[in-house]
């Protein structure tokens, strides 16, 4: 059974920024593609970031030149690096994991249980 843990969510203000952690256990972490998705209140789920097993990163417009999704296969850990945050990034965000990298929420198998990221103006 594959779990996935968030951590480093918080309170930010505008133009700030948080590193968030996704530690990855049950099996062979640097195998698999691992992304993040985000969850705003009443909307729908997002792509986030993605980043495959061989470091290849993928980003949504949105994000692009202000997030950073990197990995630490010998810690069994993604990142996400969320600079120059904005209001509108504010939202419940996910790791989640698949052999291969996709953009849509309903290719993942295994999800964590979220962390919430909240950006002031």
């Amino acid at each position: 059974q594959v779990q996935l843990v968030e951590s480093g969510g918080g309170l930010v203000q505008a133009g700030g920024s948080l590193r968030l952690s996704c530690a990855a256990s049950g099996r062979s972490f640097s195998s698999y593609a691992m992304a993040w998705f985000r969850q705003a209140p009443g909307k729908e789920r997002e792509f986030v970031a993605a980043i495959s097993w061989r470091g290849n990163t993928y980003y949504a417009d949105s994000v692009k030149g202000r997030f950073t999704i990197s990995r630490d296969n010998a810690k069994n850990t993604v990142y996400l690096q969320m600079n120059s945050l904005k209001p509108e990034d504010t939202a419940v965000y996910s790791c989640a994991t698949r052999p291969y990298v996709s953009t849509s929420d309903g290719d993942y198998d295994y999800w964590g249980q979220g962390t919430q990221v909240t950006v002031s103006s």
